[in-house]
């Protein structure tokens, strides 16, 4: 947990993202990087200067083996507050519309339910786990495939809905994530999404892999390109 904690606190330094008196809505999905996140807040509460508050939101998509219980037990045995919201994604994007392409509009839909529970819960952020691969994988997805030089901010407000969106994992890796779980013996949730494993990002994911093969600092490279590259909300670190 500290080189999780480290890497988190550097980052949530870096952007101001955690301030006195938040109260944050963790997005709990039950895989390695959201329990990651859950913990890894939970951890730096007790000795973080400013003082917040945090609970779990998971969003139940209506998918077979989706476990509610498996979530309940996680946030009890740190002591934090559970939420479940249960949805008609699977229903509307696989059934329904069945959706060729369908991580967009899921992301989507999970988006805004998650918002409304966070207003419903006075919660003035909302808290998501992407982690370092992430953010390279985004930008590279945005790159080739739509020309455009984007990716996950670390920190974004929703004028709409007035959340701050934050990403306190942002610079933390993949790997440490995995090594982080294997250690403490935690199993995440089993997949649910019938597009796990055969997305876009999964193709990212391999490419990056064979490109490090070749050229060692890609993914530093990558990341240092992001943030001098005023994408908004990132910066060059000092």
């Amino acid at each position: 947990m500290q080189k999780i904690l480290s890497s988190m606190r550097r980052t949530i330094d870096t952007y101001n993202l955690i301030n006195e008196g938040d109260k944050i809505a963790v997005g709990l999905s039950g895989g390695k990087d959201s329990i990651c996140l859950l913990m890894g807040l939970k951890n730096l509460q007790r000795f973080y200067p400013k003082k917040f508050e945090i609970i779990a939101i998971s969003i139940n998509p209506g998918f077979d083996f989706f476990d509610s219980d498996y979530l309940n037990k996680i946030c009890k045995d740190i002591g934090v507050t559970f939420i479940e919201e249960k949805s008609f994604i699977k229903e509307i994007v696989f059934d329904e519309r069945k959706e060729k392409n369908p991580c967009s509009l899921c992301a989507n839909l999970r988006r805004g339910i998650i918002n409304s529970i966070a207003i419903r819960e006075n919660c003035n952020k909302i808290a998501l786990g992407h982690n370092e691969d992430d953010v390279v994988e985004t930008f590279l997805l945005n790159l080739l495939y739509t020309g455009s030089i984007n990716t996950f901010s670390p920190i974004s407000y929703m004028d709409r809905s007035k959340i701050t969106l934050i990403r306190p994992l942002i610079l933390t890796p993949e790997k440490e994530i995995k090594r982080f779980i294997k250690r403490n013996n935690i199993t995440p949730m089993k997949k649910v999404c019938p597009m796990d494993g055969v997305s876009k990002r999964e193709f990212m994911k391999e490419l990056i892999k064979k490109l490090s093969l070749e050229i060692p600092m890609v993914r530093a490279n990558l990341i240092g390109a992001i943030k001098r590259s005023q994408i908004k909300g990132w910066k060059i670190d000092h």
